[in-house]
């Protein structure tokens, strides 16, 4: 079996309302679908994580520079094809889009290895130790309004998450930190005492500013707090575990096992938070995992993309082994963005229903299909499609 062609699908559609993040406003919805196709007809699908003109850039990458280096290959030595395209990359990269964008070739070649071995994706890493995945519901995203609005909304738009069967939920902020404290109790008050509840700053705070708001989050009984400060500030992420209770996360922002071996062993993250579409697909996924459960730090992938990316961490968080373990350990969650996604809920063949499943039972069951599961709808990419 050869590879013939690896092609980059950039998709796009206008939201139906602005959203924002501690970051930026954004009114359109992207994806990044690779599909690499082979000369015995058998045809692999990976998603490349970044948004708009990132994604953009990414095709060039992924076309232009990695389809020329592994034409004619093998599709299923993939570790072999992972390690060529990084070693011939490293002079231009060793993080950011270059590690992206072999992220979806290599979780397409995954997707090619289940085919041909007619299996799932969990059972090709070594089983499932789950067959239902909890999942957790992320909203309440910024907009261009006042804080008593944000408050108001935040309140109520938190309860409806809980209502609707996830298992926790996520909120943003980036407002400033005494507006974001008003923010998180918000929450608390939408939830009730009971329900976990978990803040995404999107690396926006000054290591100062982070303990104010954590802090209040230690008050307020958070589950986690994720990218407080900068990802850079290693130092920052160990003094805010060593001076906070709430849980310190991130980690969706670093790349392959060198980055997360400083991560990790700078003792800076109670939860790590790899992506698997950015940091260098599933091959080097299982190694920055490895490296997670030997430094004893529990992992709940991040998940931002299309029904390829959450197909793909369905298949890895079933594969997950628990950490510690024993009879009634912390199953990891999978993370759900409640917000506006056609790429996710219209994209596939057959459809994954996740908010379905969730409002049944607050799970998602693993999609036992070979390879990651699920088959993009030709149509659907033709629509949608901007590069």
């Amino acid at each position: 079996m050869k590879i013939t062609r690896v092609t980059s699908h950039v998709l796009g559609y206008d939201l139906p309302e602005e959203l924002g993040y501690s970051q930026q406003y954004y009114a359109r919805r992207t994806a990044h679908l690779v599909e690499v196709e082979t000369d015995e007809g058998v045809t692999g699908w990976g998603e490349c994580f970044g948004p708009g003109p990132v994604a953009v850039a990414n095709k060039g990458i992924v076309e232009g520079v990695i389809q020329p280096m592994i034409l004619g290959q093998d599709p299923l030595d993939r570790d072999v094809l992972w390690h060529k395209v990084y070693n011939l990359l490293r002079d231009h990269g060793q993080k950011g889009m270059p590690l992206q964008s072999l992220s979806g070739v290599d979780i397409a070649l995954w997707d090619i290895a289940g085919k041909v071995a007619d299996l799932p994706l969990h059972k090709l890493i070594g089983g499932a130790h789950r067959t239902q995945i909890p999942v957790y519901g992320y909203g309440m995203m910024l907009k261009r309004e006042g804080i008593a609005d944000h408050v108001a909304r935040f309140k109520d738009e938190a309860a409806a998450i809980r209502d609707m069967g996830f298992v926790a939920t996520k909120m943003k902020v980036g407002l400033g930190a005494k507006d974001d404290v008003k923010l998180c109790q918000a929450v608390r008050d939408g939830i009730g005492p009971d329900f976990e509840f978990m803040v995404d700053a999107n690396h926006c705070y000054t290591t100062s500013d982070a303990f104010y708001v954590g802090r209040a989050l230690d008050d307020l009984n958070a589950y986690w707090f994720e990218e407080p400060i900068a990802p850079e500030d290693l130092d920052g992420y160990r003094e805010l575990r060593a001076g906070l209770k709430v849980n310190i996360s991130g980690g969706e922002a670093e790349f392959n096992r060198w980055g997360w071996r400083a991560i990790l062993e700078n003792r800076g993250l109670d939860i790590a938070q790899p992506e698997v579409c950015a940091l260098g697909g599933i091959s080097e996924y299982l190694r920055v995992l490895a490296l997670c459960h030997a430094h004893h730090t529990p992992v709940i992938n991040h998940v931002w993309g299309s029904a390829v990316a959450v197909a793909t961490n369905i298949q890895l968080l079933a594969a997950m082994p628990p950490l510690p373990g024993g009879l009634f350990p912390r199953a990891p969650w999978l993370e759900f963005d409640t917000t506006h996604n056609t790429f996710r809920d219209d994209l596939l063949q057959e459809p994954l229903n996740i908010q379905d499943q969730v409002a049944r039972k607050g799970t998602v069951s693993v999609p036992t299909a070979p390879g990651i599961g699920v088959t993009p709808d030709a149509q659907v990419i033709a629509k949608y499609k901007i590069a």
